[in-house]
């Protein structure tokens, strides 16, 4: 009897806390509810169930049996409610604001039926739920498991109609592959807004930023890039027009074509142009990709005839004299785009003055000669023309050809804005061969090699080079590069191998169409799969030999740093650029034989871009009224002096004066900045120590060129103060006052500091981090925002912020939201020394050649 007892007492109890158990709710902005902590009602029911079930299994509950099977009945009912409620929860919540559109409505009825029909059970239930939440209560009302069991095969059917309807929009538009299903369905249901699609023209485009409207918003005028260079479509697209009018996908396929025929006709004006005008003048009047696609085609055709008539001589005399004509333009005052324009015209003349001097050496006289047709060659076929592409007919319209050796393909006219072009070195001629070769037989690319040798940035070259935009897949003819792809895990490279064989296949035998992944997709022959490699680091796998086959492999080794530095240099408007990049590559190399070894030091290519960096922004600060060996010994000084050791300094000097003699910087003049260091370290109540202030001068050199820094030092060796006491003398009247956001990420998880995404309520929550970013890039820009991240440096959450501290300058989270950065935020990182492995992870990540280092040692330190 006692054991029975105990057994209803347990029964009792049970029942006694699920009356007092209820629902939680939130109120959603539909004017509904949801329902929230369901965490604790699922737990309480697991311990429950395995309560009754022991309470079942007992000898002595033969009097009260057919309760506890009926409580058992009951709690597994409430489980299998909740789970399903939930279920229809998250679907509810991601469809509601989909149906809410009248557009989707319109064109998906049959879908938008089924969703008002949950939406009413859904809008019933909840109002009952809200009046009553008591978990048992609800439990009562009736049918409620078998309609949420029927609302979830609705909302199945909806989920299943909705992929199919994004489907044939990507594939009448496939850059609509390109674009996640969120930001598809916020175009679509904004139809009757065409500019709506503004936010997204990036991603469809990747050189398009955005489109020009006419004043009614009905027709797209121009198309404009990132860097804010307009370019006006040839024939202007009216969105409002026949079947265009609420079908995005037919108007954005034909800004596609209208893109492609504008550059075209741009190009074909911008060659008859050059002719007839001076080539310093030409240049600027035209988009910079029409200026080096036409530069390179009569580059090639006087490259040729130089050939042939005997007179290479003289053509590199004419290459080194256009050359010098450009340099002499990039030192005089010019507007942002321009710049951009002639930085990359001059980095590809000094790549065609070096290819003709080559030629000339190897005293060429045929233009069939291999050192000639292995270059990079654009050639003009207007139309009527005959082109090697082509099966013999005429053209029938201006097209533009893109040789090596004996592949030829077509020049995209994708419009690529003004973006930088990469330095071309005999490593880059080599990997354009052999990609060019690679497709030219329906193979993919493979180049391999260490980090920092260029891969993956000479395939994007290549790819812009051709005038192709690079994302995406066979059906709208893009190139794509999967980087590090010997990352990925054997079993999935097995499928990759057969998805690219396919793709590949269906090129080779000039289909129109092929069925891909079980879908029938357009293909446009153009496309091409790339990958990249880097062999010998952990974690990498050896790709099978079905896929090797697939890939033309090229090896990518340590590039010519020299020749880099002189080309960017000359781009910059550097005269001595050959001497001067011989210099600061050579500083590194001896400084990486020299120094002692630190984990924070990096004497590789990324420092060598800072240093190069550095030296172009001092040129433009100071124009010719400095030297250029004081400008290019500033800049090695400003970007490693502060992340050298004390011991190291002297050292470094010493380098520098044997590669500069006689070369001597004048002094900065810092006299304000010092004594209101001194005032303030007093008022802090510091003794403002000569090292002190110097590492805080350096704090606010490095803050000047990087809007990312890390401050290293052991703890208590005066980090945090060397930030506090800059940012309180900043607070004066001669600089922007400061506001410091201090972080220590390291004592929250990584949820807490970027955010979290709760699947049950589709709601995104802010992290620290994010919050702290979205306020600073909210502010007013009359105060510089640092944000201070105090803690130990590791992989776990550094690994985020690649695309923070390099040139993107943004905040990419989880939700897919962007935030960008304001150009007075800076990122600072205090850590004591790291750890091999850690930082060398971190290095790899391109996290640690992003930052301004600053190196801080107890000898700078300001006592109290």
């Amino acid at each position: 009897a006692q054991k029975q007892h105990g057994l209803k007492t347990a029964l009792a109890q049970m029942k006694r806390e699920w009356r007092a158990t209820e629902f939680g709710l939130t109120p959603h902005k539909s004017g509904t509810h949801m329902i929230k902590g369901i965490d604790e009602i699922q737990a309480q029911l697991d311990d429950h169930i395995v309560k009754t079930q022991g309470i079942r299994g007992s000898p002595f509950v033969k009097p009260i049996e057919k309760e506890v099977k009926d409580w058992e009945a009951k709690l597994i009912y409430i489980q299998d409610l909740t789970e399903q409620w939930l279920l229809v929860q998250r679907s509810w919540l991601y469809l509601e604001p989909i149906f809410g559109s009248d557009d989707i409505q319109r064109q998906m009825p049959n879908e938008a039926k089924r969703f008002q029909q949950v939406n009413g059970l859904w809008r019933t239930t909840m109002e009952a739920v809200f009046e009553n939440p008591n978990v048992l209560e609800v439990s009562e009302i009736e049918n409620l498991l078998a309609s949420f069991t029927d609302a979830n095969k609705k909302l199945d059917a909806i989920q299943k109609g909705l992929n199919d309807y994004l489907e044939t929009k990507r594939l009448a538009f496939p850059r609509f592959f390109f674009l996640s299903n969120d930001e598809l369905l916020m175009i679509l249901s904004q139809t009757k807004d065409p500019t709506a699609v503004q936010p997204h023209m990036g991603k469809c485009f990747e050189g398009i930023s955005k489109v020009r409207f006419s004043k009614n918003n009905e027709v797209i005028e121009a198309m404009m890039s990132v860097e804010g260079e307009l370019v006006e479509l040839a024939k202007p697209v009216n969105v409002a027009e026949g079947d265009k009018k609420g079908n995005v996908e037919k108007w954005l396929a034909e800004v596609q074509s209208s893109m492609i025929d504008s550059l075209t006709k741009v190009t074909a004006a911008s060659l008859v142009a050059y002719a007839r005008s001076d080539r310093t003048k030409w240049v600027l009047e035209w988009p910079g990709q029409v200026a080096i696609c036409v530069d390179n085609i009569y580059w090639t055709q006087e490259v040729a005839q130089a050939i042939e008539s005997g007179t290479v001589d003289d053509y590199h005399k004419t290459c080194v004299s256009q050359l010098t004509g450009l340099v002499q333009l990039v030192r005089g005052e010019l507007s942002k785009l321009a710049r951009l324009t002639l930085s990359a015209l001059v980095t590809i003349d000094v790549h065609n003055r070096d290819v003709v001097l080559s030629l000339k050496e190897a005293k060429i006289t045929s233009s069939k000669d291999f050192d000639w047709i292995s270059q990079l060659r654009y050639y003009w076929r207007p139309t009527g023309s005959m082109t090697m592409k082509d099966t013999g007919r005429p053209n029938q319209e201006d097209k533009c050809e893109v040789s090596i050796i004996n592949a030829t393909l077509l020049y995209g006219f994708e419009y690529l804005g003004n973006s930088d072009r990469l330095v071309i070195t005999p490593l880059t001629d080599r990997c354009y061969r052999t990609l060019m070769g690679a497709f030219h037989l329906y193979y993919g690319g493979g180049p391999e090699g260490p980090a920092g040798t260029g891969k993956t940035e000479s395939t994007k070259d290549l790819a812009k080079a051709m005038g192709k935009f690079f994302k995406g897949i066979a059906s709208s003819g893009a190139w794509c590069c999967f980087d590090e792809f010997n990352r990925i895990n054997l079993e999935v490279l097995s499928v990759v191998s057969q998805q690219v064989q396919t793709i590949q296949y269906a090129v080779r035998d000039k289909k129109s169409e092929f069925f891909f992944e079980g879908t029938e997709i357009r293909l446009v022959p153009s496309c091409a799969v790339n990958i990249t490699m880097n062999p010998g680091y952990a974690g990498r796998s050896e790709l099978p030999d079905n896929l090797k086959a697939l890939f033309r492999p090229c090896a990518m080794m340590v590039p010519d740093y020299a020749m880099i530095g002189e080309i960017v240099l000359y781009s910059f408007g550097f005269e001595d650029a050959k001497n001067l990049a011989r210099k600061a590559a050579g500083s590194l190399r001896l400084g990486s034989e020299q120094l002692s070894s630190q984990d924070h030091y990096d004497f590789g290519m990324r420092a060598l871009k800072s240093i190069l960096v550095r030296a172009g922004a001092l040129r433009r600060m100071y124009g010719n009224t400095r030297h250029e060996s004081l400008l290019a010994l500033s800049a090695l000084n400003d970007v490693n002096l502060p992340k050298f050791t004390a011991n190291d300094i002297p050292l470094f000097y010493g380098i520098t004066g044997d590669l500069f003699p006689g070369v001597e910087l004048p002094p900065s003049d810092y006299g304000v900045l010092i004594n209101e260091l001194e005032g303030c370290a007093r008022a802090l109540v510091l003794q403002p120590q000569p090292g002190f202030i110097k590492k805080c001068i350096q704090l606010w050199e490095t803050i000047m060129v990087r809007h990312g820094l890390m401050i290293i030092g052991m703890t208590v060796s005066g980090k945090t103060v060397l930030a506090s006491a800059l940012a309180a003398v900043a607070d004066g009247e001669s600089y922007l006052p400061v506001t410091i956001h201090k972080l220590n990420p390291k004592s929250i998880k990584q949820g807490q500091l970027y955010g979290d995404f709760d699947e049950a309520t589709h709601e995104w929550t802010d992290g620290i981090l994010a919050l702290t970013v979205r306020f600073t890039s909210a502010a007013d820009l009359s105060r510089r925002q640092w944000i201070l991240l105090d803690g130990p440096v590791d992989a776990v959450w550094i690994e985020n912020m690649n695309t923070v501290l390099d040139d993107n300058k943004k905040l990419c989270l989880n939700s897919g939201e962007i935030i960008k950065l304001t150009s007075v935020t800076t990122m600072m990182f205090e850590a004591a020394a790291f750890d091999a492995a850690t930082i060398w992870f971190v290095v790899g990540c391109h996290v640690a050649a992003l930052l301004g280092v600053i190196l801080v040692s107890s000898g700078t330190r300001a006592f109290h």
